[in-house]
């Protein structure tokens, strides 16, 4: 019998365990990104210009999630092995000192922000037009920044404690109200004119203080402790901000390195022309929102794996991962058939501009070909995220970046390849990373047992 249940622990979860975890943070990851798709269509009307300059814009605000989310992903790591050693208290208080930080740093990317935001659209959008435009919308975004990294932060204590509940119905509520709410504030109704690309800038901070203030609140709630366990402190411990940023400095090096691509690549895209730089911008949406969505299982294998190792249940968390590479690799091949049926249909959706529609397919099909490698490199990367394993994906993507993407897309510029460049320097950058997630799973080195790791 004690054999039988050491066996059971040390295999793979159940199924609906997964699912009870990812089903749940799918809206979450999808939210942002579908959000964004909705700010597409509707900037989309107003013509090229403004949707160029949304994406300049928008690539340059996304670095404030995509730079920083240690917030979330580290907080994760660091939670769920002190929820699998059973102290609650302990990972909820990762999540109270994540905040903090998040506070802190939010402050300085909104002031540096507005400091800086002419000189760098000015550098990616190319033409004075586009930079202009990319200027009116980030301005205002920017005051979304502190509360943005405060999501993140409440995002990864509550995964870290197996609640992915919650943080679905936050993130829902906040960028419901804000769809709603952007066509209006976009096109006006009525007598009313709207306020054109700067209105989706309003809704899209509009829907961040709605969800900052409820995941706030929930942080709040978390006063009293587990029987047994000692009280949740609100108040800032510098111990733990370093160990967090400790952990964040691998992450946000592995961040630049999507950044220092996509950045370039948007740069790269705009010295094509308006059409080109709208074209990149719908397919790279779709990529981002395909993306998150592929990482809602790798969210559920953040969050088990780390349980797992702080338990000491080292079999298990090879088995989850084992079983989380599957999972991946079949949900990213069924949206690839699925992309490649929806070509004839999903471009119209988000521009009627002849010119911007003529260049989508060059980017389309490597979009579509590309979705069962991130699907499994996405769910690898959740599994050596839950085990803290940060520096090897740090060095790894690094490396990716400075090999594939980063030649190919310059090489584009230098010969006019276009959009068929850029998204050859992706395929190469993702089966780089494909290669080197593998081969450290495999190894199973990352499998470190603890309620911190060494």
């Amino acid at each position: 019998m004690t054999s039988s249940r050491t066996n059971a622990a040390e295999g793979p979860v159940p199924a609906r365990e997964v699912a009870r975890l990812a089903l749940p943070a799918l809206p979450v990851l999808a939210a942002e990104p579908l959000y964004v798709l909705v700010d597409t269509a509707v900037v989309g009307r107003l013509g090229a210009l403004p949707l160029a300059g949304l994406a300049v814009a928008g690539v340059m605000f996304a670095q404030v999630t995509s730079q920083l989310t240690f917030l979330s992903y580290g907080t994760t790591a660091r939670a769920a092995r002190l929820h699998g050693a059973g102290r609650r208290s302990a990972a909820v208080g990762e999540g109270v000192q994540a905040t903090w930080l998040a506070l802190a740093v939010g402050l300085v990317v909104l002031a540096v922000g507005q400091v800086v935001a002419p000189w760098v659209a000015g550098a990616l959008g190319g033409s004075g037009e586009i930079a202009d435009a990319a200027v009116s919308w980030l301005r205002i975004a920017l005051f979304g920044a502190p509360l943005v990294l405060v999501t993140l932060a409440g995002n990864g204590w509550m995964r870290g404690v197996h609640d992915t509940v919650r943080p679905m119905r936050y993130v829902l509520a906040g960028n419901g109200l804000s769809a709603l709410a952007c066509p209006v504030l976009v096109h006006g109704i009525g007598g009313w004119d709207g306020w054109g690309l700067e209105g989706s800038a309003v809704a899209n901070v509009g829907a961040q203080v709605v969800v900052a203030v409820l995941f706030l609140v929930a942080l709040l709630r978390e006063r009293s402790a587990a029987p047994g366990d000692d009280p949740v402190s609100l108040r800032p411990h510098l111990r733990l901000i370093r160990a967090q940023l400790g952990l964040g400095r691998d992450l946000v090096l592995r961040s630049l390195s999507f950044q220092a691509c996509f950045l370039s690549a948007t740069a790269v895209a705009a010295r094509f022309g308006a059409p080109s730089v709208a074209a990149h911008q719908i397919v790279l949406q779709l990529w981002t929102f395909q993306s998150l969505t592929l990482d809602a299982v790798a969210i559920a294998a953040q969050a088990l794996v780390g349980s797992a190792l702080g338990a000491g249940g080292v079999g298990r968390a090879r088995a989850v991962a084992g079983q989380i590479a599957r999972y991946g690799t079949v949900i990213g091949l069924l949206c690839g058939i699925a992309f490649a049926a929806l070509y004839f249909v999903l471009p119209g959706v988000f521009t009627q501009d002849a010119a911007v529609l003529a260049v989508v397919p060059v980017a389309w099909w490597f979009f579509a070909a590309l979705q069962p490698v991130g699907g499994l490199v996405f769910a690898l990367d959740g599994v050596l995220l839950g085990a803290g394993d940060a520096a090897y994906l740090r060095t790894t993507t690094l490396l990716s970046a400075a090999v594939g993407f980063l030649p190919m897309i310059w090489l584009s510029l230098a010969f006019g390849w276009g959009l068929a460049g850029i998204w050859t320097g992706l395929s190469l950058f993702m089966l780089g990373r494909l290669a080197a997630v593998t081969l450290r799973t495999r190894s199973g080195r990352w499998a470190v047992a603890g309620a911190v790791r060494p």
